[in-house]
């Protein structure tokens, strides 16, 4: 089997499944855009079996300590190893979560969704991509789903060297149906609608800020769907009121409020432009954005962006106000993060007590030692009074 020799203090002799141009001392037999390969140390001990894609920043990812391939005995055995994994959550609706969560899995670049008996796959990296028969037969074998949708139009895939694209893998175009999530029904649409389906991630963060809303006025920024605001309405806020940029969004968060028979004002607009020119009538106002940045280059206009909406949000709130903030990039740590609100409170003149801090769901498992698995973080906090 052909492979790469990893030089010394490569991160993957601490942990990391990840190895970069610059980790690799040499390479031997040939290897090719998607192969499994042999990874071994500067003594030629082996470090595990890998996949491999040049074109790629990352130029491989390990998925094995030891000798490895990936065929259907693989895929199926890792694959049944995840679904158990969630099946031991409590509390976790394995019908309704992430499946399969990459590295966090054991299996790089392939991300399964379900909702039901409808699938939504991710093939992120390229050796994911050639083996996707491989992948859907372990996924009917194991779930026999009505339907697999190939969703692939991250942009990650551009990476990788890979074109964007939808696909049918398996059964007939369900279209739009419906799921429950948080005793909540959202229509979904796996290959016409907006992203994968729902924001998995953000479920339970649904169903805990909505615990503070009853009685609230509450402004539900960057609503997609209407996950925030529709959990808000139906545990009592006195009025909801729902922004989003996409008309597509508001389109699908109004036909949410419909089907759950909710009051919910929906408005489409820039939520920047929104905020600034909005009274302070709001008691909570939720801000979960998509990712600002996407890489190490943009990361401080992106704070920059996270500094103004918190800015203008904090200026809405009074005394006992509440302003739950998320972000979804790995690159922005949680202490930038939490350094980004307190820099915006002081600017707001605004003292803030932490509340509630918010993680992604247990279906988005995170291992230690690849902390790009870790993405997801927010903070619920309080303007207090400062006299």
């Amino acid at each position: 089997m052909s492979g790469l020799i990893i030089a010394p203090r490569a991160r993957i002799f601490h942990g990391h499944e990840w190895v970069y141009s610059t980790d690799i001392k040499k390479s031997f037999g040939n290897p090719q855009p998607g192969d499994v390969i042999t990874l071994k140390d500067f003594r030629d001990r082996p470090l595990g079996s890998a996949i491999y894609n040049p074109e790629s920043q990352i130029v491989a990812r390990r998925f094995s300590r030891r000798r490895q391939d990936l065929d259907l005995n693989f895929f199926t055995r890792r694959i049944s190893q995840a679904i158990d994994l969630r099946k031991s959550f409590k509390n976790l609706d394995e019908t309704l979560c992430r499946l399969v969560w990459s590295e966090s899995d054991g299996i790089p670049g392939l991300i399964v969704d379900r909702y039901g008996d409808h699938l939504s796959v991710q093939t992120l990296t390229l050796a994911m991509d050639l083996r996707k028969d491989l992948i859907r037969e372990a996924l009917i074998s194991l779930l026999n789903p009505r339907s697999i949708i190939l969703r692939n139009d991250s942009p990650s895939r551009k990476a990788e060297g890979m074109e964007q694209t939808i696909e049918l893998l398996h059964g007939e175009n369900p279209g739009s149906f419906t799921v429950t999530a948080n005793h909540l029904q959202y229509e979904i649409d796996l290959i016409d609608g907006q992203k994968t389906g729902l924001y998995l991630d953000q479920l339970q963060a649904h169903s805990d800020v909505a615990r503070l809303a009853p009685g609230l006025r509450v402004l539900d920024c960057f609503t997609n769907q209407g996950g925030f605001a529709l959990s808000c309405a139906k545990a009592g806020a006195a009025k909801v009121t729902a922004i989003d940029i996409s008309a597509s969004a508001c389109a699908a968060a109004t036909r949410n409020a419909q089907l759950n028979q909710l009051d919910i004002e929906v408005i489409e607009a820039n939520v920047f432009d929104f905020l600034k020119q909005a009274a302070p009538e709001y008691d909570l106002i939720i801000l979960d954005p998509p990712s600002f940045t996407r890489n190490k280059k943009t990361l401080m206009d992106a704070m920059r962006g996270y500094k103004e909406i918190h800015l203008r949000a904090l200026k809405l709130l009074e005394k006992g106000g509440l302003l739950s903030t998320f972000c979804c990039s790995y690159h922005a740590s949680r202490e930038l993060f939490l350094e980004n609100l307190a820099d915006a409170s002081v600017d707001a003149k605004k003292s803030l007590r932490l509340v509630a801090e918010h993680h992604q769901r247990p279906d988005h498992p995170v291992l230690i030692t690849l902390p790009e698995t870790s993405y997801l973080k927010g903070f619920t906090s309080q303007v207090i009074a400062t006299r």
